[in-house]
């Protein structure tokens, strides 16, 4: 045999043996796991919003196994939310509170929020309003009680102050967690319980009270009120006990033993305890007509309950000091009432002049705070139109009735009362900044102004962040433009385009145009409560020109009653507060501001009040 020959494998020989083929190893990917895990829960998340069934998600979930990867589902779940409709955002919600114990562990809900904060720059990339998302999600996490409020403290430590995933913390701090109420607030958010109605909720606790009457069996009641599963929903159960203890004298010792044992046992938390006394304190006045002496007991229930330790201490009685329920004043009640009308109409008819004929019928200046708090408040709660219509209406009635101080006054009120009114409002003070910065774009405010509110807040309140918020919208590059575009158009609109026109016509007019045609033009504009910035624009130019012709056209305008003394005043004031700022391009802008004040005194175009002011330039 000779063995220098190439040998040929012949697959036909009887011995032949595969494994002396020639072989060739072949490059294969080796599976991750973690990533088997993220496709099958992106599957499983889909059909989940699809059919919206708790139960065959959390069975779905338990069959997938690999227990150790559930922060993976968490973070998966809430980031695919984040990007969909408020139906599904709730829906997450849910579910979260579905598995949690049951089918996935505290820790691991704990790690989950952990690494949606550490990824939250990168999800800001894509989702525009992640931090404020995510920030709402966290707190839905807290009032549902799958995460301790303490997370958010040790989190915040352990994350960049730079990063997205800091300011998600403290956005769910102060925007969502800090005021009372707000467990109401973040639980309806995106629309409520999907799987119960509120409505459906009080009749099953009424119902399960009023059992509880009748049968005296505290740990079934407790077990009832366990199976509704919205430990969110408790102070229901506290209002409604407490109610009942009123209507039904006899029934009161059985009933404050169950909201006891209930507080005892941890299943009523100390801030439902509370909400649910505040929710009945803050309806006094109406159950007081049904019940004469609701007040009488409510007050024997308080010092009660927290004698026996299960009302916190801290729960602030909304008595006066003398015991007696403080009654609002029947002359401002009255006032509100016919400024909410008014303003109402306004919406409606968008006729300044008309409403400001009406305040002056109402004859009470003295309450021009007041009706600013209620104007804002009423525009917070609607859509931008009305809320750039309020805007429009505040630089009005600053030229025509209202004093800085009424202005400062007004939101100052508004900022003392922003933690209430982010209960019914959720971006509350997100919007209370922007009209805050506006009023400042539109020479309502001086920047000393904010300093001046600022300094009638406590440092550390929700009315304190705001007014920073709005110094920082103000200040801000090309902060005019973007402030009188906050609404998103609207008259905003009306107002940039405004400007740009009276620009326009008062050049024309300077070089060489008829006085009549510019009067037509100013009128054509049908902004009467803007033409101050006529009056300011043609002093500038005048300056600028070295061209006083343009007193001419001021002259005409007053002489027809077009341009009005208090808003020939408001012009001079406005060139007054920045002139500081014009003598840096025009040198010699004081001088001629004397020799312009002088010339509109002695033509009668000024308020006397404008005399003193006028001296110190």
């Amino acid at each position: 045999m000779d063995t220098e020959v190439d040998s040929h494998i012949d697959r036909n020989d009887p011995n032949y043996d595969s494994g002396e083929e020639p072989y060739q190893l072949v490059g294969s990917t080796v599976t991750d796991p973690l990533d088997e895990f993220k496709k099958a829960v992106v599957s499983l998340i889909d059909e989940y919003f699809s059919n919206g069934d708790v139960d065959l998600a959390a069975s779905d979930l338990r069959e997938l196994g690999s227990s150790e990867y559930y922060p993976y589902f968490i973070k998966r779940l809430v980031s695919m939310a984040m990007d969909r409709h408020d139906k599904e955002k709730e829906m997450a919600s849910v579910l979260l509170s579905a598995l949690y114990a049951d089918v996935i562990s505290p820790t691991q809900i704990r790690d989950g929020f952990f690494m949606l904060l550490e990824s939250a720059d990168d999800l800001a990339v894509d989702i525009l309003d992640a931090v404020d998302i995510l920030a709402l999600f966290l707190a839905r996490a807290v009032v549902d009680d799958i995460l301790p409020p303490a997370f958010l403290a040790r989190a915040r430590k352990a994350l960049p102050e730079s990063s997205k995933g800091f300011q998600v913390i403290q956005t769910a701090e102060k925007s969502y967690l800090s005021a009372p109420h707000h467990a109401e607030l973040v639980e309806r958010r995106w629309g409520g319980c999907t799987h119960i109605t509120v409505e459906e909720v009080k009749k099953k606790i009424a119902d399960l009270l009023r059992e509880y009457v009748d049968s005296g069996e505290t740990l079934e009641a407790c077990r009832c009120i366990r199976e509704l599963g919205v430990a969110f929903f408790h102070h229901e159960v506290v209002k409604k006990a407490l109610v009942l203890a009123m209507e039904i004298p006899s029934a009161e010792p059985l009933l404050l033993k169950l909201l006891k044992e209930a507080a005892e046992e941890g299943l009523i938390s100390s801030s439902q305890m509370v909400k649910g006394f505040s929710r009945l304190a803050e309806g006094l006045d109406d159950l007081a007509l049904d019940i004469p002496s609701a007040k009488a007991l409510f007050q024997s229930f308080v010092p009660k309950a927290i004698s026996e330790g299960w009302l916190d201490a801290s729960f602030a009685n909304p008595a006066g000091e003398d015991g007696e329920f403080q009654v609002e004043d029947e002359k401002v009640r009255k006032y509100k009432k016919e400024a909410v009308s008014i303003i109402h109409e306004y919406f409606l008819s968008d006729d300044i002049p008309e409403l400001i004929r009406s305040l002056e019928d109402l004859g009470a200046p003295e309450y021009n705070s007041i009706f600013l708090k209620r104007l804002i408040t009423l525009a917070l709660d609607r859509k931008n139109r009305e809320k750039e219509m309020a805007s429009v209406l505040l630089s009005a009635l600053h030229i025509e009735i209202f004093s800085t101080e009424d202005i400062v006054n007004g939101f100052v009120m508004l900022l003392e009362n922003a933690e209430d009114t982010t209960l019914d409002i959720l971006d509350a003070s997100n919007e209370l900044a922007l009209f805050l910065a506006r009023a400042v774009i539109d020479d309502v405010l001086a920047p000393l102004n904010l300093d001046e509110i600022g300094s009638r807040l406590p440092p550390k309140c929700s009315g304190s962040q705001t007014v920073r918020m709005a110094r920082t919208l103000s200040s801000a590059r090309h902060a005019g433009e973007r402030l009188l575009r906050c609404w998103g158009g609207g008259t905003g609109w009306a107002v940039e385009d405004a400007k740009d026109k009276i620009t326009k016509l008062l050049e024309e007019y300077e070089s060489g145009g008829v006085v009549s045609e510019a009067c037509h033009c100013i009128r054509d504009l049908g902004m009467p409560f803007f033409n101050h910035e006529v009056v300011k624009k043609a002093l500038v130019m005048a300056m600028e020109k070295k061209n006083d012709r343009l007193l001419n056209l001021l002259q005409e305008c007053f002489g027809e009653g077009l341009i009005t003394t208090n808003q020939m005043t408001k012009g001079f004031t406005r060139i007054k507060d920045g002139l500081d700022d014009l003598a840096l391009d025009i040198p010699n802008a004081k001088e001629k501001f004397a020799f312009y004040v002088e010339h509109a005194q002695s033509k009668g175009w000024l308020l006397p009040s404008f005399d003193s002011s006028a001296t110190d330039v």
